[in-house]
């Protein structure tokens, strides 16, 4: 396993973004998926990513139903927009917490400035116990990678290059 193909490198292409899209369930059994923001767990606790949204949307009604989730995290080529992008995936499970969660606040607080300025609007509200809550996710212990860490000439020799899974150490 080459060190870019290694769960401490793919990790750390997680950190530097912020954007992913959720699969839920529904009780209908159809799926249902959306974009959002995400912030990752301190680097001292297990692994797993925190999404802040409210209690009222589809994405929380159908984890109260099915904690089973999807989650992709794509990685585009800003400049060669025509290029595939590189992608992270995995299943997992997702729990419902209260917005005064420390984990997840502390994971928001110290994110990207987009997630800071999420965090800090809905402090500033009177409401931010009346439906605002985090999403919990933990992800099964493989993740599906794909170009990560590749160039584009070595994917063009062989695009099956690109593609691996990294393994969660037990002690993320």
């Amino acid at each position: 396993m080459s060190k870019k193909q290694n769960f401490e490198f793919v990790e750390k292409q997680i950190r530097k973004r912020s954007f992913g899209i959720i699969s839920t369930i529904g009780k209908n059994g159809h799926s249902h998926s959306t974009g959002i923001v995400y912030a990752v767990a301190s680097s001292k606790a297990h692994f797993a990513l925190y999404i802040l949204t409210h209690r009222n949307y589809k994405k929380v009604k159908n984890i109260e139903i099915n904690d089973s989730v999807s989650f992709v995290i794509p990685f585009p080529h800003h400049i060669l927009r025509f290029v595939p992008a590189s992608c992270v995936q995995f299943q997992g499970t997702a729990e419902i917490l209260p917005f005064s969660d420390k984990d997840a606040q502390e994971s928001f607080s110290s994110g990207s400035k987009i997630l800071k300025m999420n965090l800090k609007e809905v402090n500033k509200r009177n409401d931010k116990e009346e439906g605002v809550v985090f999403i919990k996710i933990v992800p099964n212990r493989k993740l599906f990678c794909y170009g990560l860490g590749f160039s584009l000439n070595e994917l063009r020799k062989n695009i099956e290059t690109g593609s691996f899974i990294v393994t969660i150490p037990q002690e993320r």
